[in-house]
């Protein structure tokens, strides 16, 4: 699931869905963070696999669910539940 463009009202965003299967796109999005740097790709597969998947916010890092929207607002990442985001519309490239 790639990262696509959302509107709601005025408001457009950029998002991807973390299905649990999808970690090399989630981080090609937000950008690996300097704390998990200190592990090899497969390594840190592992370690999402067991501990589940940080995304670090504005407000701090905050665990992702299946089926969570990673969101990009202004600077920042933030995580939105599938019922909050079915507000959002997809928008065409």
């Amino acid at each position: 699931m790639p990262v696509k463009k959302y509107k709601r009202g005025s408001d457009v965003v950029e998002a991807i869905q973390w299905t649990g299967d999808n970690l090399e796109e989630v981080i090609s999005f937000t950008g690996l963070h300097p704390s998990a740097r200190k592990w090899s790709w497969s390594e840190f597969e592992k370690v999402v696999k067991k501990d589940g998947l940080k995304i670090f916010t504005p407000k701090g890092a905050k665990k992702a669910a299946i089926g969570d929207y990673v969101v990009k607002i202004g600077d920042g990442f933030y995580l939105c539940k599938p019922s909050v985001f079915s507000d959002y519309e997809p928008i065409d490239d």
